[in-house]
C-alpha cells in the first residue's frame, strides 16, 4: 500500500511506483472515478483529433445543425 500526504492546497504526489503502473509522465492527465466509496485513478487517453475528423465525415446521420447545437458544449 502506498501513502501520500495531502497539501494545504489539496494536492498529492503520486508515488513513482504508481506513476510507472499508470504509465504517466509530467503533463499527462489523470482521471479520477469514485466507485463504491473508493477512488480509481486512470491515465486519461489523449483525444485523437485527426482520427475524429476522419471518421466524422462518415457519420452523416449526426451531421445536422440540430446535432451541432445539442453537442456544442461537450
Amino acid at each position: 500500500m502506498q501513502f501520500s500526504r495531502l497539501s494545504a492546497k489539496g494536492q498529492i504526489t503520486v508515488p513513482e511506483e504508481i506513476r510507472q503502473v499508470l504509465k504517466v509522465r509530467p503533463g499527462d492527465l489523470i482521471v479520477y472515478k469514485v466507485q463504491h466509496g473508493e477512488v480509481i485513478l486512470k491515465r486519461a487517453e489523449p483525444f485523437d483529433t485527426v482520427f475524429h475528423e476522419a471518421i466524422s465525415a462518415t457519420l452523416d446521420e449526426w451531421n445536422t445543425p440540430e446535432d451541432d447545437e445539442a453537442f456544442r458544449d461537450l
